[in-house]
C-alpha cells in the first residue's frame, strides 16, 4: 500500500465568483470540466440546495461524460463514463461521490476510490476532512446560497437530509475555489477571466 499522502492544509490561492442563476452555475462547471484531467480530485461543499449537483452536471458536460448526473446520496458512488462521440473523446470518466453519511477517511477507503483515481476525475460532495488523503492535490469548491433558508422540498422531508438541487432555483450564489498541491499551483485561467468579466 502507498505511504499516506501529506495533505496540504493551506490553499495556494482562492478565487470567489458570484453567479445569479442555476444556468450560470452549470456553465461555470462546464468551463471547469473542460480543463480537468484524469487524477483530479474536487471536494464540493455547500448547504442544501446550494447547487452542488447543478455544478457537477456542468462538470460532466465539460468532461464529455454520459448525461444523467444526479445526487448520488443513496448509492454513495456513481461512475459516468467518457463518451467516445462527446467533446473530449478518450478523456477521463467522472466518479461522483456523496460522502455525507461516511464519517471517516477509513469509510472512504472502504469504497475503493484509489482504483479509479488515476483514470478519472473524482468529485466528492460533503468530502471535506474525509478525502484529502486520496491525493497530494485537490480543488475545493464551496457553494454558498445568499439566503440561508432551506428549500421547501427539504424542509418538508421530516428532518432527513435529501440533497436534491432545484433546477429552477435562480437565487444568487457565491462559489469559492481553493487550490491545494502541485496540480493546482496556479488558478485555472478561466477563473481569472470569469472574474474580470463578471466583477460587477
Amino acid at each position: 500500500m502507498n505511504e499516506p499522502l501529506t495533505e496540504p492544509s493551506e490553499p495556494l490561492w482562492e478565487r470567489s465568483l458570484k453567479v445569479t442563476t442555476a444556468e450560470q452555475t452549470h456553465a461555470l462547471g462546464a468551463a471547469l470540466g473542460g480543463v480537468l484531467e484524469a487524477g483530479d480530485l474536487l471536494i464540493l461543499t455547500g448547504e442544501l440546495g446550494a447547487g452542488k449537483t447543478t455544478f457537477t452536471q456542468g462538470l460532466g458536460e465539460g468532461l464529455g461524460v454520459r448525461a444523467g448526473i444526479i445526487s448520488p446520496t443513496f448509492v454513495l458512488v456513481r461512475i459516468h463514463p467518457n463518451l467516445p462521440d462527446g467533446p473530449r473523446p478518450g478523456g477521463p470518466d467522472l466518479v461522483h461521490v456523496d460522502a455525507y453519511r461516511l464519517e471517516s477517511a477509513a469509510e472512504i477507503d472502504d469504497i475503493d476510490l484509489e482504483n479509479t483515481m488515476d483514470s478519472s476525475v473524482t468529485v466528492v460532495e460533503w468530502g471535506r476532512d474525509r478525502v484529502e488523503h486520496l491525493s497530494d492535490s485537490r480543488l475545493e469548491v464551496d457553494l454558498h446560497r445568499s439566503v440561508g433558508a432551506v428549500p421547501a422540498n427539504v424542509a418538508d422531508s421530516g428532518g432527513m437530509v435529501l440533497d436534491f438541487d432545484t433546477g429552477d432555483d435562480d437565487e444568487p450564489r457565491t462559489i469559492v475555489f481553493r487550490g491545494f498541491g502541485p496540480r493546482w499551483a496556479e488558478a485555472p485561467k478561466l477563473l481569472e477571466t470569469t472574474i474580470s468579466e463578471g466583477g460587477h
